[in-house]
């Protein structure tokens, strides 16, 4: 299997590597990768993972050589090539077409792209709570020129991203963003020099680390959690998980007083 996973001390990596076709997926890379991220979320050494692709790209979405089999050998037409990825709401883990797509893990998962992340490639970055971007690297919604549609969050997650008006000029273009163009827009969040975004995520995973986890990861939770919800609800929610930490913050108030921490230093 072409799914590669890594312990860097309290950091997971995880790294796509089929060269041959820009670390694309087909359904058993899928698999791999939803088990892999099921793997480190269970990992109670792992604090936050790095996903990565070899070979200078992150990934090129999905198989599409792949697709045309499944769809030559589909019994059940056009909607029985994903049948067996039907998403039913109850699913505790969801699997979707391109791996953990429907997951919402418990810890944070940055994405190091470089070259092509683009159609379900880019859906798995806009996945990771955050993007650190090569300088030659790029997105798009290059599955806009087959008519293949966007069933990994994309449509989800894009708008929530980058607002309405960004989502729809690259849903419906499906044209190329470029690293400092997606800086802008909010898509990344950091932008690298060619060949150095898996270190530098692997820099910015240690700092999540060396935080506080307990307080970080509740935080985390309550900012993906409060999207649906009226505001006095997203704030009682915000409160329940921010009142179960309140102990890890009185400990870090006592290492402000002793003087550590001071001026914005780490």
């Amino acid at each position: 299997m072409t799914i590669h996973v890594e312990k860097d001390g309290e950091i997971t990596v995880i790294t796509m590597d089929r060269p041959d076709v820009r670390n694309a997926v087909d359904s058993d890379h899928a698999r791999a990768l939803y088990d892999a991220f099921l793997a480190f979320d269970a990992d109670d050494s792992a604090k936050v993972a790095v996903f990565h692709g070899a070979h200078g790209h992150f990934c090129a979405g999905w198989d599409l050589q792949f697709g045309a089999k499944m769809m030559r050998e589909a019994r059940g037409g056009e909607s029985g090539v994903f049948a067996d990825l039907d998403f039913q709401p109850e699913d505790v883990h969801p699997l979707g077409p391109m791996g953990p797509s429907r997951l919402l893990l418990s810890k944070p998962v940055i994405a190091a792209v470089s070259g092509a992340a683009v159609a379900g490639g880019m859906e798995l970055a806009l996945w990771c709570d955050m993007r650190v971007m090569e300088d030659d690297a790029y997105f798009g919604v290059y599955c806009r020129r087959f008519g293949v549609p966007l069933i990994d969050g994309g449509t989800v997650r894009l708008p929530r991203l980058v607002g309405m008006g960004h989502a729809m000029d690259l849903i419906l273009t499906g044209r190329k963003v470029e690293a400092a163009e997606a800086l802008q827009m909010g898509l990344c969040n950091r932008v690298v020099p060619q060949g150095t975004a898996r270190e530098a995520a692997l820099v910015l995973a240690r700092q999540l680390a060396a935080f506080p986890q307990k307080t970080m990861l509740a935080d985390r939770q309550s900012a993906y959690t409060q999207w649906d919800l009226p505001l006095p609800q997203a704030l009682k929610q915000e409160w329940a998980r921010g009142s179960l930490c309140i102990g890890e913050g009185l400990q870090g108030a006592a290492r402000f007083a002793d003087g550590q921490g001071r001026h914005g230093r780490f």
